[in-house]
């Protein structure tokens, strides 16, 4: 593991956002490869590094012991629980990396990619429903909407018939023929079709977007004054929820209009304004292409307590 296969994207952009200080308890939301854990620890932070996978736990545990990492297999949703289990309530800095990792990516018998035949699995944590699971249970409506609002697919209804007519399926590679047939895909096109529902099967299966919201809310819970947030996102919907949830706790919304009265905060501002967000420049995309998509948003955590209002209940 300590030649990781995973490069970790903006890391200086991160590491400069986390603006570690020394003796400070840092979260990495997403251990994976450890790249942004070893690099906290070479910064001085005492890291707390979470993942639901189990395979990056088991592969590294290793590097977590060599670094004195502290290691925690759980998704990052449930990070204010499992660290006051370790007696932890708050902390100086928190990093998530969103999205799949180019470990899961590059794994073909994990079912992520359609560029390698595979069992359709999808699942980050390897329980419960599986991509297969879901296509050859789901209604045919329930697919198609699954596909147009995570993958952003505007014939999803076209590429839910086929699906639904091909059951069942259990390899990639049979889905991404039956997404090709269904879309006309030709092999000099620029972009496989199959990328935006492959996208939207493993958002749906792995619950991201939910993850994330509860993420945030865990995030500004743990997160002391003067604490620093930094987020890596890899598309629009996840990009466009921690832009959303940044301009509220900070109080940046949009005011009124003419037509309408101003919109004044209902709490204090839990963040102070954020950071303008930071994209990979051309020396990290020539060095790793795949973050093109990578987006950073940032920002530091005030005094104002966490409002209860907003914190969702949970089941």
């Amino acid at each position: 593991m300590s030649a990781a296969p995973h490069i970790p994207v903006l890391l200086t952009e991160v590491l400069d956002a986390l603006a570690i200080t020394p003796g400070e308890r840092h979260v990495d939301g997403t251990f994976g490869a450890g790249g942004y854990s070893s690099a906290m620890v070479a910064a001085g932070a005492q890291v707390f590094a979470f993942d639901r996978d189990p395979d990056a736990i088991r592969e590294g545990q290793a590097l977590a012991d060599e670094k004195g990492i502290t290691l925690i297999p759980g998704e990052f949703s449930r990070m204010e629980e499992l660290l006051a289990e370790r007696g932890v309530s708050s902390v100086s800095g928190i990093t998530l990396d969103i999205g799949v990792s180019s470990m899961q990516l590059d794994r073909p018998e994990r079912g992520f990619s359609f560029q390698a035949d595979g069992p359709l699995d999808m699942t980050m944590s390897q329980g419960g429903m599986s991509a297969a699971d879901f296509l050859n249970t789901a209604a045919e409506e329930d697919i198609a909407d699954v596909i147009y609002r995570y993958g952003e697919e505007p014939r999803s209804r076209r590429v839910a018939r086929a699906i639904v007519d091909a059951r069942p399926l259990e390899r990639t590679g049979q889905l991404a023929a039956v997404v090709r047939r269904a879309l006309g895909y030709k092999p000099h096109d620029k972009k496989d079709p199959s990328t935006r529902t492959f996208q939207a099967i493993r958002i749906h299966v792995n619950r991201e977007l939910e993850e994330l919201e509860r993420a945030l809310e865990a995030a500004e819970a743990l997160l002391e004054p003067g604490g620093r947030l930094a987020i890596v996102t890899f598309h629009s919907l996840e990009d466009r929820i921690v832009k959303q949830f940044l301009r509220k706790r900070s109080g940046s919304e949009a005011g009124g209009s003419r037509h309408l009265p101003e919109k004044k905060a209902e709490v204090a501002p839990a963040f102070e304004k954020p950071a303008k967000a930071v994209k990979p420049g051309e020396t990290e995309l020539a060095r790793n292409p795949r973050a093109r998509s990578a987006t950073l948003r940032s920002a530091v955590r005030t005094g104002a307590p966490v409002a209860n209002a907003h914190r969702s209940a949970r089941p």
